[in-house]
């Protein structure tokens, strides 16, 4: 077995044919479970996409996943705790442990929302990574293919 696998997800505007989620009872169009497809080990992922208005339609918490969200088009609003956020192409969501999140499209949304969501738990991570290596004599493997 090699230390990588790929998988494609679609471009954005196919992300609302996915239908997923934890269990069936929770499964929903436009929500793909992309590390029930990978071998994941520290890290989750979900490719998300929700109609203008429509809602998750439930609140949710972790106690030991952290959830980092990532929007790439169409604009809808988070709730988190006690407040509520607008979120559209570019913002970036971080939700801690124990913080209630729930997020809808907004009913006048140009397009989808579209988002994923990026889940971790575990050791908390460096400032920097401490764990890396870099090797400078190693060619790079597109080197030969532009001079050709």
């Amino acid at each position: 077995m090699t230390g990588y696998q790929v998988i494609e997800i679609g471009a954005l505007d196919e992300w609302r044919g996915h239908f997923g989620g934890f269990d069936e009872a929770r499964s929903r169009d436009g929500r793909r479970v992309v590390d029930h497809e990978l071998t994941m080990q520290y890290i989750g992922l979900t490719a998300n996409a929700l109609e203008p208005g429509e809602e998750a339609g439930y609140w949710h918490t972790h106690s030991k996943v952290e959830e980092l969200y990532v929007f790439l088009e169409g604009r809808g609003q988070m709730g988190l705790d006690d407040d509520v956020v607008e979120v559209g192409p570019g913002t970036v969501i971080r939700v801690g442990q124990g913080t209630w999140r729930t997020w809808r499209a907004l009913p006048d949304s140009p397009a989808q929302l579209r988002w994923l969501c990026i889940r971790a738990g575990g050791e908390e991570l460096p400032h920097l990574p401490d764990d890396g290596s870099r090797n400078p004599d190693k060619p790079m493997p597109w080197a030969d293919v532009s001079a050709s």
